[in-house]
């Protein structure tokens, strides 16, 4: 498969025009994955545009790339955002990288009561930027045309004010209702997916309170970091990705 690049200023490029890639992501191509002229590369502006082209000179400061094709893909009709509750070490980051790998399309970061990360003043805008990054590098890694937002981490009360444009699914190994069975509708499905030591009986009752509906993937309890992900490969199924 033909290495992708994600820049964002080449939204204007047709075909025939000359791409010039340049700093850290003409050092990945020269340097780290070793490009030579003739190969075939696919380019995106991370909003849709989808290009295809050739290269004709590599050097360690820039990789000139010339385009034969471009299209523009549309967003699914139906998005999946994915509500990740701030968690220790790498496993929300964890979720993150597998969740935009598998097709999410938006990324809100969760302060749940439970979780033991805080995200707090300055660390708030890191955390969400550290983020960002991992989703960008996902969604070029897996030949993404639109890079999923990473939006300001948001509170328990923020999180039900969604309710009102989204339909929001809250993973509960307690609830009655499988995620495999449910219906889709023309909303957007928003996934919230609680800390390690799971969402407090507060939360899940202020969520419901607003509209959420509690469902559970299957008779075990997922880490964190997998509970994400795995309800994306199942919505990918119910809504026809896959």
């Amino acid at each position: 498969m033909a290495l992708h690049f994600i820049v964002p200023t080449c939204s204007d490029l047709e075909a025939g025009e000359l791409l010039t890639l340049t700093g850290a992501e003409a050092k990945h191509a020269s340097v780290v994955r070793r490009v030579r002229v003739g190969e075939a590369v696919t380019i995106g502006d991370g909003s849709g545009v989808w290009l295809e082209g050739t290269v004709e000179d590599v050097s360690a400061a820039q990789v000139s790339v010339r385009v034969t094709e471009r299209v523009m893909q549309e967003q699914p009709r139906t998005r999946i955002v994915l509500a990740q509750a701030l968690a220790k070490g790498d496993r929300d980051e964890l979720a993150v990288q597998a969740a935009c790998e598998l097709g999410v399309d938006e990324i809100v970061p969760w302060q749940a009561a439970r979780s033991i990360s805080r995200w707090e003043g300055p660390k708030a805008e890191k955390g969400r930027e550290r983020w960002a990054t991992i989703v960008r590098e996902a969604a070029k890694q897996s030949h993404r045309a639109w890079v999923p937002s990473v939006t300001e981490v948001v509170t328990t009360a923020q999180l039900a004010t969604r309710t009102s444009t989204q339909r929001m699914l809250v993973l509960d190994p307690t609830a009655t209702n499988r995620l495999s069975g449910i219906q889709a509708d023309d909303r957007d499905i928003l996934l919230v997916v609680g800390p390690e030591g799971g969402i407090s009986p507060e939360e899940l009752q202020r969520l419901s309170d607003a509209g959420a509906e509690r469902v559970r993937l299957g008779d075990t309890v997922l880490r964190t970091s997998t509970a994400g992900p795995a309800a994306i490969a199942v919505l990918s199924g119910i809504l026809g990705r896959w």
